[in-house]
């Protein structure tokens, strides 16, 4: 059996890995390390951990016992950061490597994912169980709010004034709550996406123009794309309500006059492990960046479940919506945020060429 060289190894690991020297100073980074880290491996090559990463561990202390007694090290619940971005909650792994006394091989695991892939499998039973009772209600609720608005409009002929003004607010609210009503209709629709070969580039196109010419006419949408990237299987109109509905949660973030970056790329090392074990290749990334005040830390591990919200008004239905259309796609959306940068990604797989 031929096995494949080190290098090509060490280039696919999907884990963040960094080779430590005898002087604790970083040897060699891998690619999922540069991308997690969001920095090069010419930046890191020769300097120690602390000088470019804050991490909540003795990390010296760390490396020592592990060339003492030549045995792998095990810390959990550490965060991890640059300076630039919010700390990530990892798990990690430090051992020994091979017959050399002094290097460690560092791995670093962010708990986001794992976290995230736990409650993915969630998201629909969820969201199921809350929309049962609202669609069950709406049925009900629809008619009786149809016959308040109509009254109040008749009552409205013959009023003036500040009871016009009551009259008024009585059709505004109950439009509104019909809107939501119908909201929660969308949501709760259960058909299974339509799956072709899809141009991600031409959903994106369609969406900004979209955006364009409403909500977002007054933002600065710029864009970042890979013009190599391959076809994905999808649903072209559900898959552009998922970037119609981050690109408006981005320009209300940023009150309709902010900036929007849309960026696409491959990265070939995130995968997604279904409930049987096999492993599910997502290498096409989208990201919908904005400038605005970032989601509130309390929220952020909810922010993708129904009804949750981080705008007054806000019905918490469209990022739960999107959630449910990437599952249904087999992708995977997560979310980086701090004050001043917002960043969704939304990762899907590729056609496959029989497709």
């Amino acid at each position: 059996m031929n096995l494949p060289a080190p290098g090509i190894i060490w280039n696919s690991l999907p884990t963040p890995a960094l080779l430590i020297d005898g002087e604790d100073k970083v040897d060699e980074v891998n690619p999922a390390a540069e991308l997690f880290l969001n920095l090069s491996a010419k930046s890191l090559r020769g300097q120690t951990i602390g000088e470019r990463l804050a991490i909540s561990a003795p990390l010296e202390e760390i490396f020592s016992r592990v060339r003492k007694n030549r045995a792998s090290l095990f810390v959990n619940d550490v965060e991890v950061t640059t300076g630039e971005k919010a700390p990530v909650q990892c798990n990690l792994q430090a051992a020994p490597v091979g017959e050399e006394p002094d290097r460690v091989l560092l791995l670093i695991e962010p708990r986001e994912l794992a976290d995230r892939l736990g409650r993915a499998s969630l998201v629909k039973s969820a969201a199921r169980s809350a929309i049962g009772m609202a669609e069950m209600l709406a049925h009900e609720i629809k008619n009786p709010l149809a016959g308040i608005a109509g009254a109040a409009q008749l009552l409205s002929m013959n009023l003036s004034g500040e009871d016009l003004e009551l009259t008024d607010l009585i059709v505004d609210e109950t439009r509104r709550i019909v809107k939501l009503l119908e909201q929660v209709e969308q949501f709760g629709n259960v058909r299974a996406p339509e799956k072709k070969p899809v141009n991600i580039h031409d959903v994106l196109d369609r969406a900004r123009k979209s955006a364009g010419v409403g909500f977002g006419a007054h933002m600065t949408i710029t864009e970042e794309y890979d013009p190599s990237l391959p076809s994905t299987l999808g649903d072209a109109d559900q898959l552009t309500q998922v970037f119609l509905n981050l690109l408006k949660n981005a320009a209300e973030a940023s009150d309709g006059a902010g900036k929007i970056k849309i960026r696409t790329f491959y990265e070939h090392s995130l995968r997604l492990r279904r409930a049987d074990g096999s492993g599910q290749p997502l290498p096409l990334q989208v990201e919908i960046i904005d400038d605005g005040p970032g989601i509130p830390p309390e929220i952020a591990n909810e922010i993708f479940e129904p009804f949750v919200s981080g705008r007054e008004n806000g019905t918490g239905l469209g990022l739960a919506l999107v959630s449910k259309i990437i599952s249904d796609h087999d992708g995977w959306v997560s979310l980086d945020s701090v004050p001043g940068r917002t960043r969704f990604r939304i990762s899907l797989p590729v056609a496959p060429k029989e497709a």
